[in-house]
């Protein structure tokens, strides 16, 4: 059963959560403030986290950070705060989706869905590892080294990365890329690209302001050139 971790401190929202995620078959602990978050998640281990900025004791986004300091469980960052820099600030913090208070139920189930989805490692087919002089991707790991080290990725950030390298030497269309790691929903979000393509130039690159490995086609999509 897939362990949900649910951080918000509007008891009654947090109770209709709780209810809903395990009507669906969700195994869900409600925690209400940021310290009893970074507890539960050391302690946990949830395949999920659903976290509300407005927390009373510490801000949203620095739980996040405390988070993605040593793990990559998909947080799904719910909150009120509806602007563009908001968003960008929590994604760039680690968060692997935005939901914008109010939502709808059904579509944070297929969000919480996803996130699951995203965090499961991969099965089935062996394959290569893709080299490049300066980072290998191992699809069949799951995993990215760097210097023979591996890189900490978040799982959205691993679906992006997995999905270009795939198509290795071809233009991945922005579209595809949102509808294939994001969902239907999420085609026009390109915000969603322009963070998530920084933050793995910043991890992989070695001149991310140059990058030679993940390249922009400038209003269409991303190509890998290994």
């Amino acid at each position: 059963m897939n362990r949900v971790l649910v951080v918000d401190d509007d008891l009654a929202l947090a109770r209709a959560l709780g209810i809903n995620l395990r009507a669906h078959g969700y195994e869900v602990t409600v925690v209400h403030d940021g310290r009893a978050a970074l507890d539960r998640v050391a302690h946990l281990h949830p395949q999920v986290v659903i976290l509300d900025l407005g927390l009373p004791d510490i801000d949203g986004v620095e739980v996040l950070q405390g988070i993605r300091g040593w793990s990559s469980i998909p947080v799904i960052v719910l909150s009120a705060r509806s602007t563009s820099a908001e968003k960008v600030e929590a994604l760039d913090a680690g968060a692997d989706d935005y939901v914008t208070k109010p939502f709808g139920m059904a579509e944070l189930l297929a969000r919480v869905r996803a996130a699951v989805r995203r965090g499961a490692p991969a099965s089935g087919e062996v394959l290569e590892p893709v080299v490049t002089p300066d980072f290998t991707v191992d699809l069949d790991a799951h995993r990215v080294l760097r210097n023979g080290e591996p890189v900490k990725l978040t799982p959205t950030e691993w679906s992006m990365l997995e999905l270009l390298v795939r198509h290795a030497g071809k233009l991945v269309p922005g579209k595809q890329l949102l509808v294939e790691v994001w969902g239907p929903a999420y085609e026009t979000e390109t915000h969603y690209l322009r963070v998530y393509m920084a933050q793995l130039r910043r991890k992989l690159e070695p001149d991310p302001a140059k990058p030679k490995y993940l390249i922009t086609e400038a209003g269409v999509g991303y190509r890998f050139q290994p």
